[in-house]
């Protein structure tokens, strides 16, 4: 049945090896493979319309990536139990696929395409994200979809020195960079990752040895397409075009733009008025009642020349839209402490960006928890980035984050995870938000800068201090010109070839983002970013500091206090309690929140209250239950019950001893019959444990003076009243007895 399989094999570095099958799934699509390393499995598919819609002048791709969770043998959590919207992983993944994928199109190409990535069967030894945009583009490949070249996209790390090419996550754990790079046999084309700290010698270095695992995987698939007899691409539509027009516009407007953009206007809506004047001006020369003109092919034109005049003011000029020289950063006002009720906040303004970034602490109980195929567990550190349509100016619905919000949030994430403590050395979960109030370039930059400043302000004890700065690049290919800006504009940012992300401390780098729309970047171009971009970094953290340079001593005054506990681990089911009782009397009396996990061998008791009342008292109630009742101590005590043997008194926090009729004075009391009340506070003295029962014995004659002339008692013959008898000397553990005394339930586990 399937007599057309082609395949093809891929070796790594290290021999590990990638197998891509094509001709047994997904026949009806226009390409379809099986990618496999080890046992993960991606299936792949494109499908293009043949013809272009009517008024497209974009590349209208989208590309989805899912986690199958069956290719893992789970089922999906929730009350649907089932796929739903992509999680913010395979969001991301997406977007490594897309923007490594979309430059591989003609510029004419605006036909209608999907790809769409399964993950069909999960090997945590093998990660798929690095494997996704290899899967599209080998689809692409034995389809007659027409792109200019295969691509392909690797993970490197370097750990001890060495470099990995698609490492497991044992590989990962501890490394100093981990990078996703993506590129065609000649020519980077994105990378993504974050970093140790690194210099930017290190993350060259890294990227060279990406760009030759990559090259193998891009002669795979000419190979492959050869295969699969699909080295013909198809023909498809294009935009109609009239060079003669073409020629017109850009003889009657070129001098007109190029004015307008050297004027340097630093606002951007007014800057975009003068040219949008221009236009409406040019525009208006035509006659509107003339069916032979075609307006739409005008204002293409139109919208070519204004770029192109704004490219050559760079270029030839050396002068930048808002009259900026070359490396020059726009004026930064950083702020901290805006909002009184934040834990943490910060508002930083760049030129016309400016985000409004909080920090907020909260305990265990406020963790993410992760739910997908490949990936569980909880989260302590969380960062939200949000783009509101006002922030340019656009009328647009909030319908929650889209998936470009979704990719700076986690850049700017990964900037800062470098630097803040350790899960293990902070018990807070930590929740930054960016809203953007305005943008005009680099607002994701503008977060990871608000971001440190509002941790620091919050007092979130973090290495150092990180800044952000988004570079750009204009060149010309024939000249081989070219120019390297530093902090781009929005404006920059479309009509430049480059998008050049970095963040760091003043120690390296933490985190990069790089997306390239030409062929072609030399290393020597790449070194010069770096060192650009270094310098802008370095500058934009001089001001910052002098804001505020270090995390404050301590968190602000409302802010939630932490103090752990670290507990025997047969004491949790005491201090939790039976349901949860105790636990949650705690938190009801005293008003903190405890929370208990057990770690290795031991309890650790986190607690955190508004206040230091409120953490004493929990602490106290906490220490008093794990304490160790000790033989020759005195305590303050209190009646719980009274037995005409005696009395029953609390004598620690769910601790009780009997304190016997003949132990409350040294002189003979026949009756207890209003001698005590219950709730009486009684200073007693514990003069013995019985080892065998762990009974307690409580006494509080010992404590007063012995009268003068005393002569103690023969003691009655048969032992007295036979409860006397039971009780003498006993006593009990107010704690949860199931398992015989040693306060934890049957099954050696406290709950809540």
């Amino acid at each position: 049945m399937f007599e057309n399989i082609i395949s093809k094999t891929i070796a790594l570095p290290d021999g590990r090896e990638i197998h891509i099958e094509s001709g047994k799934m997904a026949r009806q699509a226009d390409g379809s493979v099986v990618l496999r390393m080890g046992d993960t499995m991606l299936l792949a598919t494109v499908v293009a319309t043949p013809d272009m819609r009517e008024g497209v002048d974009f590349l209208p791709l989208s590309v989805d990536y899912q986690e199958k969770f069956a290719s893992a043998g789970k089922i999906p959590g929730g009350f649907l139990k089932r796929e739903g919207k992509l999680s913010d992983r395979e969001v991301l993944i997406c977007r490594l696929v897309d923007r490594a994928i979309r430059p591989l199109f003609p510029d004419d190409y605006h036909c209608d395409t999907q790809i769409n990535i399964y993950m069909i069967s999960a090997d945590q030894e093998a990660q798929p994200d690095a494997l996704a945009a290899l899967a599209a583009s080998c689809a692409l490949a034995v389809s007659d979809i027409p792109v200019l070249e295969p691509i392909s996209e690797v993970r490197v790390i370097k750990k001890d020195g060495a470099h990995i090419i698609n490492p497991t996550p044992a590989q990962m754990d501890g490394s100093d960079l981990d990078l996703i790079v993506a590129g065609t046999a000649e020519n980077i084309m994105m990378v993504e990752g974050e970093m140790n700290e690194v210099s930017e010698e290190d993350m060259v270095e890294a990227i060279k040895e990406a760009h030759e695992a990559i090259k193998v995987q891009c002669a795979a698939q000419l190979e492959l397409s050869e295969l699969a007899g699909t080295t013909q691409k198809r023909a498809y539509s294009t935009p109609p075009s009239d060079e003669e027009l073409k020629e017109k516009v850009f003889a009657d407007t070129y001098d007109k733009f190029y004015e307008v953009v050297k004027q340097t206007i630093k606002e951007k809506h007014i800057r975009k008025a003068a040219l949008t004047a221009v236009k409406d001006e040019y525009i208006a020369t035509f006659p509107e009642d003339d069916d032979s003109i075609d307006f739409g092919l005008i204002k293409k034109y139109l919208g070519k020349v204004e770029k192109k005049a704004a490219r050559d003011l760079v270029l030839n000029d050396r002068i930048r839209l808002d009259g900026r020289q070359l490396t020059e950063v726009r004026q930064i006002v950083p702020e901290i402490d805006l909002l009184p009720s934040a834990h943490g906040s910060a508002l930083f303004t760049r030129g016309e960006t400016q985000s409004l970034t909080t920090v907020t602490l909260g305990t265990k109980l406020d963790e993410q928890m992760i739910d997908g195929a490949m990936v569980q567990g909880t989260n302590k550190f969380i960062l939200h980035y949000n783009f509101p349509g006002f922030s340019t100016k656009e009328v647009k619905p909030n319908r929650g984050p889209g998936r470009r919000e979704i990719g700076h949030g986690n850049l700017a994430h990964r900037a800062l995870s470098k630097v803040v403590p350790s899960d293990e050395d902070n018990p807070y979960t930590i929740r930054i938000v960016s809203d953007i109030l305005e943008s005009n370039g680099s607002s994701s930059m503008a977060t990871v800068c608000a971001g440190s400043l509002a941790l620091m302000d919050a007092g979130v004890p973090i290495k150092g201090g990180v800044s952000g700065i988004a570079m750009g690049m204009i060149s010309d290919p024939e000249t081989g010109n070219y120019a390297i800006l530093s902090d781009i504009l929005g404006d920059e940012d479309h009509l430049g070839d480059m998008d050049f992300k970095v963040t760091g401390t003043r120690d390296g780098i933490t985190a990069c983002q790089m997306d390239i729309k030409v062929d072609g970047l030399s290393y020597e171009v790449l070194t010069t970013a770096l060192k650009q971009a270094n310098e802008g970094r370095l500058h934009i953290l001089d001001i910052m500091d002098a804001e505020i340079e270090a995390a404050r001593p301590d968190l602000k005054p409302h802010t939630p206090r932490c103090e752990s506990i670290r507990i025997e681990k047969d004491m949790i089911g005491a201090v939790i309690g039976p349901g949860g009782k105790v636990v949650q009397e705690i938190q009801k009396v005293t008003e903190a929140t405890v929370v208990i996990e057990e770690i290795e061998d031991a309890g650790l008791v986190n607690i955190f209250a508004s206040d230091q009342e409120k953490m004493e008292a929990a602490k106290k109630w906490v220490n008093e239950i794990v304490a160790v009742p000790e033989a020759g101590t005195v305590y303050e005590g209190k009646v719980t019950s009274i037995q005409p043997f005696g009395a029953f008194v609390e004598f620690m926090r769910g601790k009780e001893g009997l304190l016997h009729i003949s132990e409350i004075s040294w002189e003979r009391i026949e009756s207890m019959d209003g001698l005590m009340e219950i709730g009486e506070e009684v200073k007693v003295k514990l003069v013995e444990i019985d080892q065998k029962t762990g009974k307690f014995r409580l006494s509080r004659k010992v404590l007063l003076p012995k009268p003068e002339g005393y002569v103690e008692r023969e003691p009655r013959r048969g032992g007295g009243d036979r409860r006397e008898r039971e009780n003498r000397g006993g006593g009990r553990d107010r704690g949860p007895r199931r398992d015989g005394g040693n306060g934890r339930d049957r099954d050696g586990r406290g709950r809540r």
